[in-house]
Order: C-alpha cells, then sequence, then structure tokens
C-alpha cells in the first residue's frame, strides 16, 4: 500500500480514505472538516466545478441563532411544521447552534456577517420567526459562507477535495457501507472508506422552476435508497412562496418581508391578513398557497418593496430586478421548489440505517423540520449534523470489498435523450406533485414515473454516463415522493391533498 497525495491510500484493488464526503454544500464541508479535526485522512467528492453549483451557495436569508433563547426558536420551528417537528431533533439542534456558528462561521471562517452602525451584530427576521435571530450578509449569506469555507477546506492538509466528480454506486456488503464508485474513470472507480457521509443536496432538478441548481437530482437519497437505507418524508417537498415569476426564477429572500415589504395582488390588495394571522410573515407553505390562489384569482401577485430602502439594503437582489427588467418597487411573484423536507433517515449523529453510512444537509431527514421548514434554519441544520456526522464517522477502517461492476460498452446515449427524459420527469412532478396534490394525479404520476424509470434502466445498465446516473437518480427520488404523496392522506405542513371528486 502507498500514499498518494489525494488523501487516499492506494492498493491493489482500488483507493481507500478515513471518511469519505460526497456534497461540498455547508452540511459536507462541516463533516470534512469536523472528521480532519479529529485526525481522520478525509476525500471530498463534489459534482460542482464552482461554488454557485451547490445550493449553499443559493442560500439568501441568512442563519438562524437561538441569539440566547432557544427555547423560542424551539417553540418557532415546531410551529412552522405544523406541530410535527421532531421534538428530540429540535433540541439536538438549538443545543449546538450557537457554538457551531461561533466556532465555524465566526472564529474559524471569520464570515463577515452584517454589523450595526453601532459595530453589533445585525440580526434580521423572516417568516415564521417570532424574534430577530437570524445572522446574515447583505442577502446572499450562503456565497459568504460556502466560499471561505471550500477555500479552507481546500487548502486543509487532511482533506483532499476532488471537483467535477461524481458518486454512481454506493459500495455495499452485508448491511455495511465501503464507500462509492465514482466516474472518475469509464467504468466507474472505486473509493473505499471507513465512513462515507451523504452531502449531496435536494431535489430542486425534479421540478421545471426551482431556487435550486440544476445538478440538485436527488443523488444521495436515491443511492442511499437503492442500497437499503430508511428514507422518511419525502412527501414534504418546500415551496418558496416567493421567487421572480418569470422566466429564469430567483429567490426574493424572506428577510424582505421579516423588514417590511408586503404581498398585494392584481387588485393592488393586500391579502395574507385573510389567510392567516401572521400576515405576510405566516409559514411558508401557508403563504405559498395564498400567494398562488390571489394569482388564479387576480391574474398576478407582486412583493412591494417599497417600505425598504431596497437597493441600498439589497443589491444583489435589486441586481437581478435590473437585469429582468424589473423597474418600480413591485416585483411579479409565484410559489417555486425550495427545499426537500424530508431525505435519508438519520439520527442525531446523521447515521442512517446502514452500517457507517451518515447523511447530512438536505438529502437527511433529521425531523427538524416535520412537515414544513422554518425560514433560514437550512445552513444550520446542514452545519450542526455535518459537525456531528464528521466527527462522529472516524476511527474506522476501510475494507475493501468487491465492488459494482460498472459496464460501458454501448454506444453513447442518444442526442437529448437524458434532457427530453428530465423535461418529462419535471413536467409530471410540476404537474401532480406541487402545492396541491390530488389522490388521483399522484397515483398517474407514479404510474409515469415507473415507466420512465424502466427506460432510463435499459440504458444504465450497459453505460456510464454521468447524466445517466443524475437521471436514474432524479426518477427514483421523485418515484419514492410520489409514493411517500400516495401514503400520507392527511394535509399537513407543504402536502396538501385536495380531493377533486364531485361531492355526492
Amino acid at each position: 500500500m502507498t500514499e498518494t497525495d489525494t488523501g487516499t491510500a492506494t492498493t491493489t484493488e482500488g483507493e481507500t480514505t478515513d471518511v469519505l464526503v460526497v456534497g461540498s454544500g455547508i452540511a459536507g464541508c462541516a463533516a470534512a472538516l469536523a472528521a480532519a479535526r479529529a485526525g481522520a485522512e478525509v476525500v471530498l467528492l463534489t459534482k460542482a466545478t464552482k461554488p454557485d453549483d451547490a445550493s449553499t451557495d443559493w442560500a439568501q436569508g441568512g442563519i438562524s441563532t437561538t441569539r440566547g433563547n432557544p427555547a423560542s426558536l424551539k417553540q418557532d420551528i415546531i410551529d412552522a411544521s405544523d406541530g410535527t417537528a421532531d421534538l428530540d431533533a429540535v433540541d439536538t439542534l438549538v443545543e449546538h447552534a450557537d457554538e457551531a456558528v461561533e466556532d465555524v462561521l465566526i472564529d474559524t471562517l471569520e464570515v463577515g456577517f452584517d454589523e450595526t452602525d453601532g459595530g453589533d451584530l445585525d440580526y434580521t427576521r423572516e417568516a415564521a420567526h417570532s424574534e430577530y435571530r437570524i445572522l446574515h450578509v447583505d442577502a446572499a449569506t450562503g456565497t459568504h459562507i460556502l466560499r471561505p469555507f471550500l477555500n479552507y477546506i481546500d487548502d486543509h492538509e487532511r482533506i483532499a477535495v476532488r471537483q467535477d466528480t461524481a458518486a454512481l454506486e454506493l459500495i455495499t456488503a452485508e448491511g455495511r457501507v465501503h464507500g462509492v464508485v465514482s466516474d472518475e474513470e469509464p467504468e466507474g472507480n472505486p473509493i473505499y472508506a471507513g465512513a462515507t457521509v451523504l452531502a449531496t443536496g435536494g431535489v430542486g432538478a425534479l421540478y421545471g422552476r426551482s431556487t435550486n441548481p440544476d445538478d440538485a437530482t436527488g443523488d444521495g437519497i436515491a443511492m442511499a435508497a437503492l442500497a437499503g437505507a430508511d428514507v422518511n418524508d419525502l412527501e414534504f417537498v418546500q415551496f418558496h412562496p416567493t421567487a421572480y415569476a418569470g422566466e429564469d426564477p430567483f429567490l426574493l429572500s424572506e428577510a424582505l418581508r421579516g423588514e417590511g415589504a408586503v404581498l398585494r395582488n392584481g387588485d393592488g390588495e393586500r391579502f395574507m391578513d385573510d389567510y392567516h394571522p401572521q400576515g405576510d410573515l405566516a409559514p411558508r407553505d401557508v403563504v405559498a398557497r395564498a400567494v398562488e390562489t390571489e394569482r388564479e384569482a387576480t391574474g398576478e401577485v407582486v412583493l412591494d418593496v417599497s417600505p425598504l430602502e431596497f437597493e441600498a439594503e439589497y443589491p444583489g437582489i435589486a441586481e437581478k430586478c435590473r437585469d429582468r427588467g424589473i423597474e418600480g418597487d413591485e416585483i411579479p411573484v409565484a410559489p417555486c421548489e425550495h427545499f426537500l423536507c424530508g431525505g435519508i433517515d438519520v439520527d442525531d449523529r446523521g447515521r442512517t440505517s446502514l452500517d457507517r453510512l451518515y447523511a447530512v444537509g438536505e438529502c437527511a431527514r433529521t425531523g427538524v423540520h416535520g412537515a414544513n421548514r422554518l425560514a433560514s434554519t437550512s445552513l444550520l441544520e446542514g452545519l450542526v449534523w455535518g459537525l456531528r456526522a464528521g466527527e462522529d464517522a472516524t476511527g474506522f477502517e476501510p475494507e475493501v470489498v468487491e465492488a459494482p461492476e460498472l459496464l460501458n460498452r454501448d454506444p453513447a446515449l442518444p442526442e437529448r435523450f437524458a434532457a427530453e427524459k428530465f423535461t418529462r420527469l419535471q413536467r409530471t412532478m410540476d404537474e401532480y406533485l406541487g402545492l396541491e396534490r390530488d389522490p388521483d394525479e399522484i397515483a398517474r404520476a407514479s404510474a409515469v414515473l415507473r415507466r420512465l424509470k424502466g427506460e432510463v434502466d435499459a440504458y444504465i445498465r450497459t453505460r456510464t454516463a454521468r447524466e445517466l446516473y443524475e437521471l436514474r437518480n432524479a426518477s427514483v427520488t421523485a418515484l419514492l415522493i410520489a409514493r411517500a404523496a400516495g401514503e400520507n392522506t392527511e394535509s399537513v405542513g407543504c402536502h396538501y391533498v385536495v380531493d377533486e371528486a364531485p361531492l355526492p
């Protein structure tokens, strides 16, 4: 066995490393950092080739803290979840929130969070938060966290980052995960690890309109499910209520409404007070459905930013508006797929039901969010669980076992094969598994998605193209979402069931 300069040891059978992390958002970076701090050699694989390929980079509003009142944050999380959040998981989050933020983001990365004129940290508020407790940098917090985090990780002597690298399959034997097969070779490159941490992000690419990167194809969820890991709460797909309504949607942070912006319908009327006592700051699922209802009734909904110093306080969002020809104080908005509250089932250390497999970030179901996520808790959850999983994943010896045999003997895919299948998948998800779900339409979606998965499986047996595996993962995850939606007949949080059958 020989040591390499890539964080792995080379054997005659393949590469080995102590901890393997798949994904480079805040959760993956946190896991890699914690494992390295504990003395492990870490390899981090990421499909990304630049920071804005990761969902963390797209996060606008900020990262929640407890601001010295964990009980208050806990109650807000529970209320936003429609009472479905796992109380133990929420306790884990709020108990470790401030320590994680201070340790990693403030002391280690020295993130330049916005300050008041007096030099104190400037906290903002977002929907369903009862207090001003959210740290932010303008309205581009994710960018200002992820980029220094990636630079720090990339320079760490115990961490080797491999960009533009996808994990295709998990290597498993007798209920234990031993690593992954990556796409670094035409027929796959086995990388064996003492423990494997999935931090692959969400499912935005499954929908036609999303606030997530195009490579958010549900990879970790699909690979884990195919390997036999438990998944849970996949019906809870959250839609953000205020994304730009035109082509090329972008997120209009809830911080805008937290600081005074208001929603108006096509008749110029404020309407959220008619839907919820918290008005414009109601939980996301409530606001998203209200916005869609008012759009259908009055033709449009706009976010009126006239109460704000918009250009000065939110220059990044203002620039995106100008780029799309939006002038004045009213920005057309519509709901847009934003976040998956469920995923691979994990415990308080990110451990899955498969031995030595961990999951963190949006691909994981910690139980914190229940049926609906509270604003600005996704970065916090990724940070807290990433640190806990990374530390727990150390101390295991890698074991070389037989890896899946991936074949690459057939000609390349037909032109636009993957793109056309993705379009079909997205249309199915948009039409049948969006803001409102009808039981008959959920069943129809399941049938379409099963056929699509069968078509993809026929090609993937003899090809290892990344786009094909992404399509496989997307179809598997979409089918799991449809199955979960069909099994849950109760409207709760962002899973809203409407039976359109005529009354007798």
